[in-house]
């Protein structure tokens, strides 16, 4: 059956793929000199800055409808939005949506000097850095989404210490979650006010299984759902948090309000499950995670379940029966760096189908490039098209072809 409306499109990051640090006045970032492999840094990537072009040539020959990446706050401290204004018009010059995320992880230095998400101001910062993007693009941009996965922000870059900035606060990491929830409506407003076509989010959602039916287990898993999937959805869509959370939240009268701004689409990042029981004695956390050995494993260790995507799409309907439309704003996997990438084919397929039988309205790959894989530096691969790292030669893989094979057949139905 055609599916002519059905939105398909890749995904990529500023950080992971631009390079040219010291290009277009752009700032510091907390990424910058972050520790990842040794010897890894993004100070080039995939070289985009410079290829961008080259870039959105693949993307035309790959047929899609639209290409979601995101504007490196840092870059449009200087005159970025330089470079943002020429790919916007070489994506609409081939006939792709340009899908604009405002933050994927790369706080400017300064900022996170400052105090960074723990510090209730850097909301409103970026809200006038919102309105500054805006006002230069929004007559040509398709789509919004002020944030990406701000639960890995708060997890993994506060509570943990696994992303930068390297905090390791557990519980105390917290406010930052409602200082990113804050910031997102602060920004939905400014994009409304500047004539947004379409806004939305990308979060980051697992589907959550005890590892028995224990009372503890269910608990345990309960427990990481509310700090994984809950803190952010519950006030986005509908203006309250969890009740185990909300008293350890820095909510203000009017927060709560200002967050849950409509949206026009929700959006999923879906890449597995996750398994809980109940902690054991000295761990300060009330749950740990248990491996889900019965799934397949992509090549950075994470299970292979499609109809996971299905099983956390309409927990989210459940949960929030007025559910905006449905994009998977990220799904891929990181393999080995062959050109035949059979693995990746049918992991690929395997959710497309799943997105479909989930109701979504489109689907984003990750990734189009190879690219810097944050703390795991240039170790694991999610593109659709190799990168030579040391040449910066592109080469479609055939999960490439297949994906520009499924696009057209599902737009016509032949």
């Amino acid at each position: 059956m055609p599916l002519p409306d059905f939105l398909w499109g890749v995904s990529t990051s500023a950080f992971q793929i631009e390079g040219a640090f010291t290009e277009d006045g752009r700032a510091p970032s907390v990424w910058d000199e972050f520790p990842s492999i040794e010897g890894h840094t993004a100070e080039i990537a995939c070289d985009h800055r410079h290829r961008y072009a080259e870039d959105v040539a693949l993307m035309r020959d790959l047929g899609v409808d639209a290409y979601r990446f995101s504007v490196s706050w840092p870059r449009v401290e200087g005159t970025g939005l330089d470079f943002y204004d020429r790919l916007v018009d070489e994506l609409l010059a081939a006939d792709i949506r340009p899908v604009v995320t405002l933050y994927h992880w790369d706080t400017p230095r300064h900022v996170e000097d400052a105090g960074g998400w723990l510090n209730r101001d850097t909301a409103s910062r970026f809200a006038d850095y919102a309105a500054a993007v805006a006002a230069r693009l929004v007559d040509r941009v398709a789509m919004w989404i002020p944030l990406n996965e701000p639960a890995m922000t708060t997890l993994l870059g506060y509570a943990i210490g696994q992303h930068a900035p390297g905090k390791a606060l557990l519980y105390d990491a917290l406010p930052t979650a409602h200082h990113l929830n804050l910031a997102h409506g602060l920004a939905v407003r400014a994009l409304r006010a500047a004539g947004a076509a379409a806004v939305g989010t990308a979060n980051n959602h697992t589907p959550v299984w005890p590892a028995s039916p224990s009372d503890d287990d269910r608990a345990a898993a309960a427990a990481y759902s509310a700090l994984h999937n809950w803190l952010y959805a519950d006030p986005v869509l509908a203006g309250r948090y969890p009740e185990e959370l909300a008293d350890r939240l820095p909510v203000r009268d009017g927060d709560l309000a200002t967050i849950a701004q409509p949206l026009d689409f929700y959006g999923v990042n879906y890449y597995n499950p996750t398994r809980l029981r109940a902690p054991s004695e000295g761990n300060p956390l009330p749950f740990e995670l248990v491996d889900i050995a019965e799934h397949p494993k992509t090549g950075y260790g994470w299970p292979v379940v499609p109809s996971g995507l299905e099983e956390i799409v309409a927990e989210l309907r459940r949960r929030h029966p007025a559910l905006p439309p449905v994009h998977i704003t990220e799904n891929g996997c990181s393999y080995p760096h062959e050109i035949a990438d059979t693995a990746r084919i049918a992991y690929l397929d395997a959710h497309v189908e799943a997105a479909l039988r989930a109701g979504a309205s489109g689907y984003f790959v990750w990734s189009l490039l190879d690219n810097f894989e944050w703390d795991s530096g240039y170790t694991q691969r999610f593109g659709l098209v190799h990168v030579d790292y040391e040449t910066q030669r592109r080469t479609p893989r055939d999960s490439f072809r297949w994906y520009r094979d499924r696009i057209r057949r599902d737009r016509t139905g032949r």
